[in-house]
């Protein structure tokens, strides 16, 4: 039963992705990959961290569906390997997951057949007499051969007959195709775990355990606390001051021209960069090892929480010179970029508090921070950024740099149609949205069912 559902899923597999663009095919293969996992591991899918994969990898599958992008295809892919990681073990981080999931996918195979192998090679088994069935199979057919041959040039009619046959139907490529989905579902219904990693992993919680820390004699730790004391109120005293100037030309960014603005948000940015990423290593070297639990470190957490929120602060600082620069000039993806990395950093810089306050550990920081990117990650494929920026930037952007817009994918060819209907351009722009308009029309003609996209039945109405 099992052979047959990977031989049906590979088929499948062949059918939808054989010479094909991406479109509806990979949104049918993410169904057909939840399916075929499910009714090998129907067990294991109940668990509450593989249904949220498994609702992460529809969410992608359905973004690829609307919109087709490059990130939903990215993201689609990630989670697979998340998810065939999950299935091999649930309860292990989810860069673990990723580990698993790809040498699932790749070497799965390779791993049970040695597995078997292993087990019974002290099994005494009958030698196969190789030469005897090639003396089977090949005489015969050598023989069959010689006297087509001898057949065709003694009967013309006989002769005819056989150059009729046809054997192009067999494609040797679609054929490769076909056993290339067969190994990957062959593969994937039996996920492995790669060790030691797995077990480590699942050894080792969030909670920083006193018996398992470097102790520091306590004239060490006495010296360590005062040293984290002075710097960190030296710090924080900077950037006080450093918040008040910032605040102070805050008032004057709205005069600014689209370089300067510029200038200040990536000099800002790179700036924001290098000082969290300072504060966090500077926080997680005071309160290593024992430091952690002394008794005297209550002031050195309070000003590592002040000096926490300051930086939050300049985050926020931050935002809002991206938000006036994203108002006078419209979304661009590096906007955008500058968005999610403010809220990565914002992150990364809430773990650290939580990290201190309740002595967690410096596995508690890697894994919470990867999981929330991620998250972050799945949720952004939702959004339809070529379109959005392109709307945006039409209704409401001060100046628009519509050679951007064009430039942009298909996503936004509608958007553009329409705003060259209602708006006097130049002739090459409106050649270029024309060409580009007529271009996407051609394209979503000449899909198959198998790349069908959302759009195809919205100009299909």
């Amino acid at each position: 039963m099992k052979n047959i559902l990977t031989f049906f899923s590979a088929i499948l597999f062949s059918t939808l992705f054989y010479q094909k663009e991406i479109g509806l095919n990979l949104l049918l293969f993410t169904l057909l990959t939840i399916i075929t996992t499910s009714i090998k591991h129907f067990k294991k899918i109940k668990n509450r961290n593989v249904l949220f994969k498994i609702i992460a990898y529809l969410i992608t599958g359905c973004s690829i569906f609307f919109y087709n992008s490059s990130l939903a295809i990215l993201a689609n892919v990630l989670i697979f390997f998340t998810f065939i990681g999950s299935i091999a073990e649930s309860k292990t981080s989810i860069y673990i997951n990723w580990i698993n999931g790809i040498y699932t996918t790749i070497v799965s195979f390779f791993s049970h057949y040695l597995d078997n192998s292993y087990e019974k090679e002290n099994v005494k088994k009958k030698k196969i007499d190789y030469f005897h069935w090639f003396k089977i199979v090949g005489i015969p057919f050598l023989f069959i051969i010689i006297f087509i041959n001898l057949y065709r040039n003694g009967n013309p009619v006989f002769d005819e007959l056989i150059a009729k046959i046809d054997f192009s139907f067999i494609n040797l490529q679609w054929i490769l195709f076909t056993l290339l989905g067969y190994f990957l579902f062959n593969n994937i219904s039996r996920p492995i775990k790669i060790e030691p990693a797995t077990t480590y992993d699942l050894e080792n919680g969030n909670e920083l355990d006193k018996k398992n820390i470097k102790v520091l004699p306590m004239k060490k730790l006495k010296s360590e606390n005062q040293l984290g004391i002075v710097l960190l109120s030296l710090l924080g005293l900077l950037i006080v001051f450093f918040i008040a100037t910032d605040i102070i030309h805050l008032k004057n960014i709205h005069k600014m021209v689209a370089t300067q603005l510029s200038e200040q948000v990536h000099n800002g940015v790179n700036a924001l960069i290098s000082s969290n990423l300072l504060a966090i290593v500077i926080i997680l070297y005071f309160f290593r090892a024992n430091l952690n639990f002394f008794k005297e470190n209550n002031i050195l957490k309070k000003l590592s929480f002040t000096w926490i929120i300051l930086n939050l602060i300049v985050v926020l600082v931050t935002f809002i010179k991206n938000i006036e620069y994203i108002t006078s000039f419209g979304f661009t993806y590096k906007r955008i970029g500058v968005l999610f990395f403010l809220t990565a950093t914002s992150v990364g810089l809430i773990t650290t508090y939580i990290k201190v306050s309740q002595i967690k550990n410096l596995l508690f920081l890697f894994r919470r921070n990867l999981q929330i990117t991620f998250v972050i990650f799945i949720i952004s494929t939702t959004v339809n950024w070529d379109k959005l920026i392109t709307y945006y930037n039409i209704n409401h952007a001060e100046k628009m740099d519509l050679n951007y817009l064009i430039e942009l994918s298909n996503n936004n060819v509608l958007l553009l149609k329409k705003y060259s209907e209602k708006n006097t351009l130049n002739d090459k722009f409106n050649r270029r949205i024309k060409n580009k308009y007529n271009y996407y029309i051609n394209t979503l003609k000449e899909n198959t069912w198998q790349e069908t996209t959302y759009d195809n039945l919205v100009f299909k109405k």
